[in-house]
């Protein structure tokens, strides 16, 4: 047996390099979207920290569906119930439900139980309850409300513009999720998705990720109907509102689980629209 020389080690370390990174946006798109994308080959820490610092990426490609959808509903002044409606279903369904999944069984297991383990277990059967159905309800509602007042009198100088704000809406949900998978945070349990990815990305990797993506949202917000100061605080907002949530359950719970981090996403979604479809 030879020792192998440091140039071999180096191209180990690349492949396997370049075998996490594939891996990673495997698990990322195939996890966040309903795209039929090969499995990832395997699942460690490695690819989990790429998966959840990837997760902008199928974030831009709902959010520019969800944007294709509201402009085509715009253009054809449809009623603006009716394509904040079909946006949001159309979000759902590309990304097959999973984050309000994450959001009824979220509801749920807290309001069960103050018993961790009963909470856990609540949310673990994937029934939804009153108190999941009345989440999912309402945050589908806002929205859809805020989707529609965005679309709502849109001229035809402004219809893109209004888009635009809708893909921002969607993108910001799905990049918080480096921000809850960073290292402070912690799993609730010791398998499932959130025992996979929560604690995978080192805190700096995810501060990075979230100032690059805001960055991108602030310059993309030259084609909108807002100002770039508007959007950076709508983005903002919807970020607290999802550490928020994720917090007071991580603390319920004793760590975050996969449907705190769907829940989350929904939560971030809704309270960016919210704010951008607030007139400033």
């Amino acid at each position: 047996f030879r020792t192998p020389t440091p140039l071999v080690i180096r191209q180990l370390s690349t492949i396997g390099l370049r075998m996490s990174t594939v891996d990673g946006l495997r698990m990322a798109f195939g996890t966040l979207t309903a795209l039929p994308v090969r499995p990832p080959t395997r699942v460690d820490a490695a690819v989990a920290r790429t998966a959840m610092l990837a997760a902008p990426l199928p974030g831009l490609l709902l959010g520019a569906s969800a944007a294709a959808t509201a402009l085509a509903g715009a253009s054809l002044q449809a009623p603006a119930l009716a394509t904040g409606a079909v946006t949001t279903g159309l979000i759902a369904l590309a990304s097959r439900g999973l984050h309000l999944d994450g959001l009824a069984d979220t509801a749920d297991g807290l309001a069960a139980s103050y018993d961790r383990k009963r909470a856990l277990a609540v949310m673990r059967t994937g029934d939804v309850g009153p108190t999941g159905v009345a989440s999912l309800l309402l945050v589908v509602l806002v929205q859809v409300a805020s989707i529609a007042a965005l679309t709502t009198g849109s001229r035809n100088e402004s219809v893109w513009g209004a888009a635009v704000l809708v893909g921002v809406g969607v993108v910001t949900g799905r990049s918080v999720l480096p921000l809850l998978c960073a290292r402070p945070w912690k799993p609730a349990r010791s398998e499932g998705l959130g025992a996979a990815v929560v604690g995978a990305v080192p805190l700096p990797a995810a501060l990075a990720c979230a100032a690059i993506t805001l960055g991108a949202l602030a310059g993309v917000s030259l084609l909108s109907v807002r100002g770039a100061v508007h959007v950076v605080v709508a983005v903002l907002i919807g970020w607290v509102a999802a550490l928020a949530v994720a917090a007071h359950a991580s603390r319920r719970l004793g760590g975050v689980t996969g449907d705190v981090l769907g829940a989350a996403v929904e939560i971030a979604t809704a309270a960016t629209l919210v704010v951008l479809a607030t007139p400033s």
